[in-house]
């Protein structure tokens, strides 16, 4: 097939879940209802961690990182898709296809990273709590933050500038929500057995090291719980730990089968479904999972709106 002008100029037309669901119209209210959820509570969150300086601890720290990829992953994805659905126009640029793809892998790839720092920080508070200090000092967190970053934008780089080099052939619809690598691949021209052999060890890297480090941590955490002689500490340690593995199990499975699973046997419609979860499912339940069983964030809810919201109310 003769290649396509992949210039700046031209584009790319996305086929995504609204357009194959048979209803799509429900779908895409679900989808902007999820994306306004997202936006409220993970920008609560955000705010709550911000204002309270009771929450200025290492765990609600990186948790503050959390809401804030969650928040800018849904927000590269969901406006888009719920836009173009409501304006029957699905294109997007050449420059638009690589950034979104840019931004959703650094996102992508910094939840990869950050959950497992999170379950470390756990591992920490529950098992060494007398070197929690040390362990988890200021320039240890911050060391984590920016590795999460620094990482996530890195191999993002690289992997976006790859996939944009090659020449696509005259079809020009993407199967995809968006702009991800496996749908594209299928497009283009030239021989991309090597390309996804590095996207499936880049799969590999960021998803199956940090994942195994979270099964590791929790397995640890669980036999020290069991062992903790206060019953109300086993309950509070537990609460805490089934709220970061749900998290864990909700993004990394179907992020893995995305970028674990080879090209070769990806399905169009199951891709959409797991890239639907992952980018727009997922980040608006997190924060409503680390929240409504947390009774310090609950309490940081109570002093954030006795101190700034009521006080205003009660002056007018």
């Amino acid at each position: 097939m003769e290649a396509w002008n992949s210039t700046l100029g031209s584009g790319f037309i996305l086929v995504g879940i609204l357009n194959d669901s048979r209803v799509p119209e429900l779908l895409c209210a679900t989808m902007t209802f999820l994306y306004m959820l997202a936006l409220t509570s993970n920008g609560l969150l955000l705010l709550l961690i911000t204002m309270d300086v009771k929450l200025h601890v290492p765990m609600y720290l990186l948790l503050r990182q959390l809401s804030l990829i969650d928040l800018l992953l849904t927000s590269v994805i969901a406006p888009k898709a719920i836009m173009d659905f409501l304006r029957g126009d699905n294109t997007i640029s050449f420059g638009g296809c690589a950034l979104q793809m840019l931004l959703e892998l650094i996102m992508g790839g910094a939840e990869d990273i950050l959950v497992a720092f999170m379950a470390y920080d756990r591992y920490v508070a529950i098992c060494h709590p007398l070197n929690y200090t040390t362990f988890m000092s200021p320039r240890v967190l911050w060391f984590m933050v920016m590795t999460t970053w620094i990482v996530a934008s890195l191999s993002a780089i690289v992997y976006t500038s790859y996939t944009m080099h090659y020449p696509f052939c005259k079809s020009r619809l993407v199967k995809h929500l968006f702009c991800e690598i496996p749908p594209l691949l299928k497009l283009a021209c030239a021989d991309t057995s090597r390309f996804e052999l590095m996207v499936y060890l880049m799969g590999v890297m960021l998803l199956i090291p940090p994942l195994a480090a979270i099964l590791v941590s929790y397995m640890l955490i669980l036999c020290t719980v069991l062992r903790m002689p206060s019953k109300e500490g086993r309950k509070k340690a537990l609460v805490t730990c089934s709220s970061h593995l749900t998290v864990v199990g909700m993004y990394y499975g179907p992020a893995s089968f995305i970028y674990v699973l080879p090209i070769s046997f990806h399905n169009p419609k199951q891709d959409n479904i797991f890239s639907f979860f992952y980018t727009i499912f997922t980040p608006a339940l997190n924060p409503i999972i680390y929240s409504l069983r947390n009774k310090e964030v609950m309490g940081a809810f109570r002093r954030v709106l006795g101190k700034y919201i009521l006080p205003s109310h009660s002056s007018t």
